[in-house]
């Protein structure tokens, strides 16, 4: 009896597997059929309205066009540039007061900056300067971080030391030469730059004069053991001749080298970039606006469409929410 009772309580305490599979495949066959059912209303829905919602989209692009010649032209270019003193923290930070200048209107403190006149530098509308990204750290730049999220903690995809990016939006393309100079020359009125410039081209400059005489010692030497000291010596000790082993002839002519490769890199470094920065890719004139219809649509099509459907919406709702209002 009591064998019996128990193994009746067992079974009610199982779980039914079969029921269990039986009402999630109904819940998800509920969800299913109500999914099918809101997207034939809506589907429905827009083809009865169709005419509001066109009208919405053809006024959105109307708008775009309209605003498109009614508003000041925007063009973007970009200037690489090679940072001379090691790290680009500085550098960029120091660039980037233009950029504030810019976003606070300050046209006075911009024009101060740049030594531009007030005219040129409303023709200025941003100046930024962003990092250099280079991916899986193999020194070659990949891509440009304008929107400044990269992880500074990823130690595969690193920013690039050596260079920097500068954009610029401007409204029209034909003074982009004089802002790159106007830019070079903020950066070299610096002082703290050019104290840095100016000892890294002196302790380059000390390097040149010892690499040279390390060459000429290098060289000097090569001589001597080549041609002197690869002879039999002979000494005589206590009446009998001891014949020296012959000495292993020393060549010096990867020292040599490897001299001459930091004496040419040196050299490069004084001759092609003396300055703070050096101009890697300098800016190119653009053809097409930033700021064309497109720029403006892809902003005015989603609001002018989102109101227009949600103003059908609630025209087609009325009652209901006068209901719901009126019972609260």
């Amino acid at each position: 009896m009591s064998d019996n009772q128990e193994s009746k309580n067992i079974k009610s305490d199982e779980i039914d597997l079969f029921d269990l599979f039986r009402r999630m495949g109904n819940t998800l066959s509920l969800w299913f059929r109500a999914l099918g059912r809101a997207t034939l209303i809506s589907i429905v829905f827009l083809i009865r309205r169709w005419l509001p919602l066109g009208i919405s989209l053809v006024l959105a692009i109307g708008g775009s066009y309209f605003l498109k010649y009614t508003s000041d032209s925007a063009y973007t270019s970009d200037l690489v540039l090679r940072n001379n003193l090691g790290t680009n923290s500085d550098l960029i930070d120091y660039i980037n007061k233009l950029h504030k200048f810019c976003a606070e209107m300050n046209k006075s403190a911009l024009s101060d900056a740049m030594g531009l006149t007030t005219d040129k530098v409303s023709n200025i509308l941003d100046i930024s300067a962003y990092w250099f990204i280079d991916k899986k750290k193999d020194g070659i730049p990949d891509y440009v971080d304008y929107t400044n999220t990269h992880n500074v903690y990823d130690t595969t995809n690193i920013r690039m030391q050596d260079r920097f990016d500068i954009r610029v939006s401007i409204k029209e393309p034909q003074d982009l030469g004089m802002i790159r100079n106007s830019v070079i020359s903020f950066i070299n009125n610096d002082s703290v730059f050019l104290q840095r410039n100016r000892l890294r081209n002196r302790q380059y400059q000390e390097l040149l004069v010892r690499l040279n005489i390390d060459i000429k010692q290098l060289d000097s030497l090569q001589k001597v053991k080549y041609f002197e000291e690869t002879k039999n010596f002979s000494q005589r000790v206590g009446g009998q001749i001891v014949f020296l082993q012959e000495q292993k002839t020393q060549l010096l002519y990867q020292d040599i080298y490897n001299l001459f490769s930091r004496k040419q890199y040196v050299d490069s470094e004084l001759t092609l970039h003396s300055g703070i920065v050096t101009v890697l890719s300098d800016f190119s004139v653009p053809f097409k606006r930033v700021n064309g219809g497109l720029f403006y649509a892809k902003k005015l099509v989603p609001i002018f469409f989102g109101l227009t459907l949600l103003l059908l919406i609630l025209i087609a709702n009325h009652k209901k929410i006068l209901d719901i209002f009126n019972k609260y």
